[in-house]
């Protein structure tokens, strides 16, 4: 690995790693011994501390050299579509998700999935996982691969490793919500979401112009209008 690599690959690890400690191993001994506010606050904090941190370790690390052409019409096509559908599960995810900070699992045992939940139960985080996946396509630098890789794992995998948690904490509510779901996206039901779509093309189109302003690189659709 190139030695300026070092840095952004540490603070990723550290990112994801700190992830799975704190919702993991260390959640019950630091909420038991301090309580659970305070386990909140220290797990927000170390969260957005690495983050930053990667973040600027991403910003100071080199762009080049790319394993492909990632402005090849074929790329950019595909990073397009995946960032529209990433949007699509994005959007809905907000609502009835009984995963989310605060939510209540009474009764989940006998809701009936619709909309987006039909295709996925993590809709949220697979929206991150194929955001990042489109962001390596357009951008197959060695950064790119670190960091987006970084946020794929920790989307993916710890999507896997709550589900475990909320089957141990709550078995009767969560165990029969996961067998009515899917942790992988049911391509048969992606019509589940209807007008979603329609909206989630909409932002695409506004989220990739202000790309354009903000960092000077077309993205989407501007790279061929543009």
């Amino acid at each position: 690995m190139q030695g300026n690599l070092v840095p952004l690959a540490a603070a990723t690890s550290c990112f994801v790693g700190s992830h799975f400690l704190l919702s993991g191993p260390l959640r019950r001994v630091i909420a038991k011994s301090l309580g659970r506010p305070t386990y909140l606050t220290i797990y927000s904090l170390v969260a957005i501390a690495t983050l930053t941190w990667a973040i600027v370790a991403f910003d100071r690390a080199p762009a080049a050299p790319a394993l492909w052409d990632g402005t090849n019409a074929v790329a950019w096509a595909l990073a397009s579509v995946l960032t529209i559908v990433s949007l699509a599960f994005f959007i809905p995810s907000f609502a009835g998700n009984p995963v989310l900070p605060g939510r209540k699992a009474a009764g989940l045992g006998t809701v009936v999935p619709t909309g987006v939940f039909t295709i996925t139960r993590h809709p949220m985080m697979w929206a991150f996982a194929l955001w990042a996946l489109a962001h390596i396509i357009v951008a197959p630098t060695g950064r790119s691969l670190i960091f987006m890789s970084g946020m794929i794992v920790l989307a993916l995998l710890g999507s896997h490793f709550q589900d475990k948690r909320k089957i141990a904490g709550n078995n009767r509510e969560f165990a029969p919500w996961q067998r009515r779901t899917s942790y992988w996206p049911r391509l048969d039901k992606l019509g589940a979401i209807g007008l979603i779509w329609l909206l989630a093309a909409l932002v695409w189109v506004i989220i990739t112009l202000i790309h354009w302003e903000l960092f000077g690189i077309p993205a989407g659709l501007w790279m061929w209008i543009g």
